[in-house]
């Protein structure tokens, strides 16, 4: 086979387009393999517009740069002509090789994207020999496209939560098909307030889903999201993932240790033996710590076994059996931190367990659980810490839907 048959086979190239000639320049630095492409003579193209065939009207050189040649960069150029349509008048033809407007090839722009989702855009614009500017160009522009196709007409229930986006209080709030098994992420925005669950309504029905067709909603206990759901998901049960509420009490019991390490010295290993749970595997200075701060009758101490408690309450085989239980927590909790000023982040946490007693309840009605999106999250905060963060937020927002958004064969055919 002749080696512009391979090329041409790569390139997928079809009639009437045929390369006429092929160069290796040596005098650049990395070398550059330069193919010339031309159409027939007499050849007929396409209307942009309406597909009529019509002739040339005139032409223009262009160039793009497409996959590596071995070592070498490959670019391509070709005469692209206008062509005189007998109802759109001249319009430019677009080539099968790169999608208008763009200076790169389809498979270069593919290659860019999967090369970006497994590393850093600037370390992939490096390998690639560009800027990063233009390949965060190649990423939006595929992402936003495929985002726009994404079907949501059977969702039915969702999971939200925010992810840090930036240093001091800059998060962006992700939502999370449950029902998808892969890559369920469907939605991300700025900020983490009740506006975000309205344009998540609006994304949801502007992809064929309905508001009124979602069923339940997994979320920690944000007023504002809890609020935003009852605006706008008035038919959805709202359901408090129970991994945010041993973070509520974790977070009390970490007060309440700092509070105290201010008027009494700790045993050293408390911290990390009081974030561990009682069936979690402790180190023998941790164990040593746990006895120390019981012995001492620290606060501390007080505050981890309110907070192991919880487990108890979790381990009800029945809706019924863990309103009963919960109840009694409560109660024993609040006799037990009565009075005491440095459990005060300990009463803190038992308010709002009240506040929102039903919607974590509801997780003995379903099936479903926030695990997965905090799984993401560190995810998602792996891959900002790899490339020491993003631009701005909709850089961030990109890669999430590049790391976790069902828009992988959305892409293959943007």
């Amino acid at each position: 086979m002749h080696s512009r048959d391979i090329i041409t086979l790569g390139l997928g190239l079809q009639e009437p387009w045929e390369i006429v000639s092929q160069e290796l320049v040596t005098e650049t630095t990395p070398h550059e393999l330069r193919l010339t492409i031309r159409a027939q003579r007499g050849s007929r193209f396409p209307c942009p517009v309406c597909g009529a065939s019509c002739q040339a009207h005139d032409y223009k050189e262009m160039t793009w740069r497409h996959l590596n040649f071995f070592q070498h960069h490959c670019l391509i150029t070709a005469a692209v002509p206008r062509v005189r349509c007998p109802q759109h008048d001249v319009r430019r033809i677009e080539v099968p090789w790169a999608r208008k407007g763009s200076k790169f090839t389809l498979l270069f722009e593919q290659a860019a994207l999967v090369l970006a989702r497994e590393m850093p855009v600037l370390t992939t614009a490096r390998i690639l020999g560009m800027t990063d500017k233009k390949l965060w160009r190649i990423v939006l522009h595929y992402v936003n496209a495929a985002m726009t196709k994404l079907d949501l007409s059977t969702l039915k229930a969702f999971a939200l939560d925010e992810t840090k986006a930036h240093k001091g209080q800059r998060y962006v709030t992700v939502f999370i098909d449950l029902d998808r098994k892969e890559r369920p992420v469907v939605f991300a925005v700025p900020g983490k307030g009740k506006a975000n669950l309205k344009a998540f309504k609006e994304h949801l029905i502007a992809r064929g889903g309905k508001a009124e067709n979602v069923v339940e909603v997994v979320s920690d206990m944000s007023g504002a999201f809890i609020a935003g759901v009852k605006t706008h998901f008035t038919n959805s049960a709202q359901t408090v993932d129970w991994f945010h509420v041993v973070q509520l009490f974790t977070n009390a019991v970490k007060d309440v240790r700092l509070a105290e390490t201010k008027e009494t010295s700790m045993p050293k290993a408390s911290r990390w033996a009081t974030l561990k749970n009682a069936e979690g595997s402790f180190t023998e200075a941790q164990v040593a710590a746990l006895n120390e701060l019981v012995a001492m009758d620290l606060q501390t101490a007080k505050a981890w076994r309110i907070k192991e408690m919880l487990r108890w309450v979790r381990r009800a085989e029945s809706k019924q059996a863990a309103k009963w239980r919960l109840t009694r927590f409560v109660n024993e909790a609040r006799s037990l931190a009565a009075g005491i000023d440095l459990l005060k982040p300990v009463r803190t946490a038992l308010n709002t367990v009240t506040r929102h007693r039903d919607a974590i309840l509801s997780r003995w009605d379903s099936g479903h659980s926030n695990a997965r999106l905090e799984a993401l999250n560190g995810i998602f905060q792996a891959a900002k810490c790899r490339a020491r963060g993003y631009r701005n937020d909709d850089t961030f927002i990109s890669i999430i839907y590049l790391l976790a958004a069902p828009i992988q064969q959305l892409l293959k055919s943007t």
